[in-house]
């Protein structure tokens, strides 16, 4: 598997064509997933594992967003997160029941932290694991980019379990004057400092993706449990559970029908059971 499998990133294509192009890749369904992976594992199957990669490129594009305060170009963070989502793909099983998107986001992380650990000159003091660990956690628990009360240091200093000697002297050393940590503005760009990245409360990518994996499912599987229907039932749940509008009651539908409004109600109740049973299936 290599990097000639991906969309490239190169001077003639803007970085918003390349994102733009990557969201427009459909998600892959839990079975077509599974069934790309079993692919991979039992086959070596290369086109399968390009299929993995291509749908979750838009993963390595949200993880990525969250390193720009570091000042390194979003392009290079995007194509290193690569490099992690094909590590992913390439070790993942599919019989362990865990989704590619939650186990490829760790292995894009350590790509892009290796990648800001090589290229910004101030982390280069932090040279051991354990320095490195607390760099992106304290980078992460801080509330501001102020300087953190004796309280504050205590509380991530035991978060962390490290000393609250290295909490502030990793502080000090995010906090340097003495180094510039602010990149230099191009093409009127104005990018934020490294000391602008705080903690998001936001939903992370792995959220984002799992969230959009499992609208897209449910989607598809309203699809299909209406399909199941005869057009009646389907008539009755699409006016009484799915209109834009206001929802058309018993009455109004039993009228529509020339029935009693205690049929329209029993055919909805044999309706949505059926449904159920379908969406179940799919879960």
């Amino acid at each position: 598997m290599t990097t000639a499998m991906l969309p490239a990133l190169s001077p003639v294509s803007s970085l918003e064509s390349y994102i733009q192009a990557v969201n427009a890749i459909p998600l892959l369904s839990v079975e077509r997933e599974v069934e790309l992976g079993r692919r991979l594992r039992e086959k070596e199957d290369l086109s399968a594992a390009r299929d993995l990669v291509l749908s979750h490129l838009r993963l390595v594009v949200a993880v990525a967003r969250n390193y720009m305060g570091y000042g390194l170009p979003q392009a290079d963070l995007i194509q290193e997160g690569n490099v992690g989502l094909m590590k992913a793909v390439r070790r993942f099983d599919p019989g362990r029941g865990v989704r590619l998107a939650s186990f490829a986001i760790h292995w894009i992380k350590a790509e892009i932290h290796e990648y800001i650990l090589r290229n910004w000159r101030l982390v280069k003091v932090a040279t051991t694991k354990a320095q490195r660990k607390l760099f992106f956690n304290l980078r992460s628990l801080k509330a501001s980019s102020n300087t953190l009360s004796p309280a504050e240091v205590t509380t991530i200093a035991r978060t962390l379990d490290v000393k609250e000697s290295d909490v502030v002297e990793m502080e000090k050393r995010l906090q340097g004057h003495d180094i510039t940590i602010d990149p230099v503005p191009e093409d009127g760009e104005d990018r934020p400092g490294p000391i602008a990245f705080l903690a998001d409360a936001s939903e992370g990518p792995a959220e984002i993706v799992e969230r959009e994996q499992v609208e897209s499912l449910e989607s598809e599987g309203l699809a299909r449990a209406l399909a199941s229907l005869d057009e009646r039932s389907r008539r009755i749940i699409q006016a009484r559970w799915l209109s834009e509008g206001d929802a058309r009651t018993l009455h109004e539908l039993a009228d529509e029908f020339g029935v009693s409004a205690e049929r329209i109600r029993q055919i909805e109740a044999k309706a949505l059971q059926k449904m159920k049973g379908h969406l179940a299936a799919l879960r």
